[in-house]
């Protein structure tokens, strides 16, 4: 017998009936009943209907409401789960009402309620998963009449995903790593495959004959005009030989093998450790690449070194396809038959005879080494220090790879190659031999070597001004004529000071006879560092000025003044080149007291400071790829002595930052390059430029301004005229000749370099005149040279010659530093009756423990020497000693 008011199983007695919905009409009841509500809104639409335990109205007798079961529990919270199907209640007959409605009573009448029942214990429905969520109002529910057939819904964590188990999740992480390494697979295996595969089949391979007939176009030189042609050089046909399979010496391959690549025996053409090292280095900031030799072969026969990663792949098929199609020793000779060492040889054959003028095939295991080595920096060949290390590196590697026993390394000297010019035949055009070889080192350090100029038929525009060049020519040659003394040379060099090109470049005789009388050509004294002298002063002022102080700071420019720890004294050339305990900067620098500055650079700037300003001036030390020395560790670089030798190029592109108002200008001989098509590889606006002296640019200016200042006067002190118009500033200076053992005694008062180094606002000029060493010089009235006697003239017609007819130019004012000189008011010593030498030449002191001060310009016993009027100095009597000198003391 079925109880229609009975509940239903697993389900709490007689579901109690929810309250009217708010504003809902109360529909038609049963009879003995309150009127029933209406269907709520579907939808969004009205008010939501309140929880059961909020309070909301509730059917008579009803027992309170429970809470829903939140999300995951059962269903998702607020909703009722799905009728059983065919809408009837679980465990009742097919056809029962759903859950929550009760079936109208028989005969209409409705049966008397029941009486209110306990609520359930907490365990029975709400909290054991058995309580019906199932809302007949929730329209994202529908009812399917398969429902019972269908899985019980997963349990959803917050964010309304799947609650996995563990076992779950591992195999999902195990899923996703799958197709994570299947996707690498494809990305860094399969594609790259398939691509190199199909660049393989695209790519052809260079042999060594159409390498060399592309490197044959000429290279054609231009003035700074750019049109006026220089010069036009094209490979000599004896320069290059081509070696067959077999010709070259295992020792040689073995040397290169040990510089470049030493798995070339073994490798497919590419070395992935090579590679993979390559990056690491690159990653870490360190230095080595990981090309293999016949990488390189395919670099330097397509001359294409572009940092891109489509010529890195073309090389790699390109290398790969060379190496199955042509045997591991036709690959190395090609390689060496094409490769660029320098000294204008290209390829094993031609460096060996421009090197140690002998056949590849006769070269030994040091000479090999020297060979490999060079081929990573042939610019550099000429440097010492760098050959030397590479040398060094290729001969252990040799030992470590078995090519060279250990005893031969020991034994093994480094060799000396022939002088860079003595084999060498003269070039083709009508520009000097020495300035085309700096203008290719130039390019050289920035990339652009002689094989890819000749290969690419390079247009150089260079800074050269042609009527600069030709002052300078007709300078030198004016100032050197009737000089009786076959041991003096001379140089000069321009600089712009607004761009820092190298407007002249004048480094002596184009041609000079070897010992057998034969021509050769003559070497690059402009490039040859030598000791300043007082010229060097002007760095010593900078460094003081940066420090704070002024042109109106006083020092004791007594003579023969002592130095804690400084053997001998420091002295000055003349009591005309003494001002007195009370002595101011710009005095100082006008009659280039030695004991000033000296001073100066001692107890203030220290040396260290000097080689700063220097070098922010534009001086290149040779481990910045120029020649100067700067030595820190010696008080005579105050006085341009000691170990410290500088370049005249670097001399008048260091003035030139004076000149152009405290910025520096990098200097450079290039300024622009193009192929043979005209496409542009670099122009001048590459060139470094900042302020020189200071960061801050006002302060710079001012530095140099200051400098400028105290330059002025020395022209005129000097006995030389600025050019008609024109505002200048410089400053002499004197090495002196260091006498050896057997020397006569006149000797004791010669000097071995002179210096005139001055500039106007356009233009900045160095000469030097003296010799090839320490040599005792004198001019053509067999007198002792001084930075005033020739070199001053020298660079005085220089300027009268490039600057005639140019507009007038003055230097832009700046306000004093430090104390003004025209604020100072101190009393000069006395001056001499007889006149003595401007400048105070140094001598390069002798190696001791303790420090020996060598003067520049107004230093020691030659001070003494009377000079008559003009500027000349007289002849000298018979022996130093008369003078009053101390052996070993500098002067002027």
């Amino acid at each position: 017998m079925t109880d229609d008011n009975r509940s239903w199983p697993n389900q709490e007695p007689d579901a109690p009936r929810r309250a009217q919905w708010p504003g809902e009409d109360a529909g038609p009841a049963w009879p003995g009943e309150s009127p029933r509500r209406a269907t709520p809104p579907r939808g969004n639409a009205g008010p939501s209907w309140p929880a059961g335990d909020e309070g909301g109205q509730q059917w008579p007798g009803e027992q309170p409401r429970r809470p829903q079961a939140p999300r995951g529990q059962g269903g998702a919270a607020g909703r009722r789960q799905p009728p059983p199907p065919g809408g009837r209640r679980p465990g009742g007959p097919p056809g029962s009402p759903p859950q929550g409605f009760r079936q109208p009573p028989p005969g209409g009448r409705r049966p008397e309620p029941e009486p209110e029942r306990e609520p359930d214990l907490i365990t029975h429905h709400a909290h054991n998963g058995t309580e019906d969520s199932y809302d007949p109002y929730d329209d994202d529910r529908r009812f399917d009449e398969f429902a019972d057939d269908v899985e019980p819904q997963q349990e959803l964590d917050e964010k309304g995903r799947p609650v996995l188990s563990p076992e779950q999740r591992k195999k999902r992480r195990w899923k996703i790593i799958r197709r994570v390494a299947y996707a690498c697979v494809g990305v860094f295996f399969v594609v790259p495959a398939i691509a190199f595969v199909i660049t393989y089949f695209m790519v052809d391979v260079p042999t060594a004959e159409s390498v060399a007939a592309l490197q044959s176009q000429p290279i054609t030189y231009y003035y700074a005009d750019g049109k006026t042609e220089m010069g036009k050089e094209v490979p000599k046909s004896g320069n290059r030989q081509l070696l067959k399979p077999g010709e070259i010496p295992d020792v040689v391959k073995h040397a290169v093998y040990s510089a470049e690549d030493a798995t070339f025996e073994t490798n497919s053409g590419f070395d992935v450790i090579g590679i993979l090292r390559a990056v690491f280095n690159q990653a870490t900031g360190g230095q080595g690449g990981g090309s293999t030799i016949s990488q390189q072969y395919i670099k330097k026969a397509t001359e294409n070194d572009a940092p891109t990663l489509t010529r890195k792949w073309t090389e790699l098929a390109k290398s790969f396809k060379m190496n199955n199609q042509q045997s591991k020793e036709e690959i190395i000779t090609g390689y060496l038959n094409i490769v660029y060492f320098g000294r204008g040889a290209n390829g094993i054959q031609a460096a060996a005879k421009s090197f140690f003028n002998k056949d590849a095939k006769d070269l030994n295991a040091s000479e090999a080494a020297l060979l490999a080595g060079l081929i990573q920096g042939p610019s550099k060949s000429e440097n010492q220090d760098y050959a030397q290390r590479r040398w060094t590196y290729v001969m252990d590697q040799m030992v470590a790879n078995k090519w060279l026993r250990a005893d031969e390394r020991a034994a093994a000297q480094f060799p000396t190659p022939i002088p860079k010019n003595s084999n060498k035949e003269q070039n083709s055009g009508k520009m000097t031999y020495q300035l085309q070889q700096r203008i290719k080192e130039e390019l050289g350090a920035k990339g652009y070597d002689e094989t890819k100029l000749f290969a690419t038929g390079a247009k150089i525009y260079t800074t050269i001004d042609p009527a600069a060049q030709d002052a300078a020519d007709q300078a030198v040659q004016q100032g050197m004529k009737g000089q009786t003394d076959d041991k003096l040379l001379a140089a000069l060099v321009a600089v712009d000071p607004k761009t820092g090109g190298i407007l002249a470049y004048n480094y002596g005789p184009e041609t000079v006879k070897d010992k057998n009388g034969q021509d050769q050509i003559g070497q690059d004294r402009a490039n040859q560092a030598r000791n300043p002298g007082s010229s060097m002063k002007p760095f010593d002022l900078t460094g003081f000025l940066k420090m704070g102080g002024g042109l109106g700071d006083t020092f004791d420019g007594s003579d023969n003044r002592k130095f804690p720890g400084v053997a001998k004294p420091v002295r000055n050339a003349g009591e005309n080149e003494s001002c007195g305990p009370q002595c101011t900067v710009a005095r100082a620098m006008e009659i280039s007291a030695n004991t000033v500055f000296y001073d100066m650079v001692f107890n203030k700037v220290k040396p260290k400071g000097v080689v700063t300003a220097a070098k922010q001036a534009g001086v290149r030390t040779t481990d910045e790829g120029g020649t100067a020395t700067l030595f820190d560790g010696d008080n005579n670089i105050s006085l341009g002595g000691g170990r410290t030798q500088v370049a005249p190029r670097d001399m008048a592109a260091a003035y030139a930052s004076f000149a152009s108002g405290g910025v520096y200008h990098e200097q450079h001989f290039v300024s622009k390059l193009t192929n043979a098509q005209d496409e542009v590889e670099f122009d001048e606006n590459n060139i470094k430029s900042n302020p020189a002296f200071d960061d801050d640019a006002a302060k710079s200016q001012q530095i140099a301004g200051n400098v400028t200042e105290a330059l002025k006067p020395v022209i005129e002190h000097s006995n030389l005229k600025c050019p008609p118009g024109h505002e200048c500033a410089g400053k002499t200076g004197t090495q002196q000749y260091a006498p050896k053992e057997g020397d006569p005694a006149s000797y004791n008062n010669l000097n071995a370099q002179t210096w005139m180094v001055g500039y106007t606002p356009s233009v900045s000029a160095a000469v030097w005149v003296g010799g090839d060493g320490n040599l005792p010089l004198h001019d053509s009235k067999n007198k002792p040279i001084f930075g005033s006697t020739i070199a001053g003239p020298t660079w005085q017609n220089f300027l009268n010659l490039y600057l005639k007819g140019k507009p007038a130019e003055k230097f832009d004012k700046v306000a004093p530093m430090g104390k003004d000189v025209n604020e100072v008011t101190t009393t000069p010593s006395k001056p001499s009756e007889t006149p003595t030498p401007t400048e105070t030449p140094t001598s390069t002191p002798t190696e001791t423990p303790t420090e020996t001060p060598t003067e520049t310009e107004s230093s020691s016993s030659r001070s003494r020497v009377p000079r008559p009027p003009g500027g000349t100095t007289p002849s000298l009597p018979g022996g130093g000693d008369a003078l009053g000198r101390p052996p070993g003391q500098e002067n002027e």
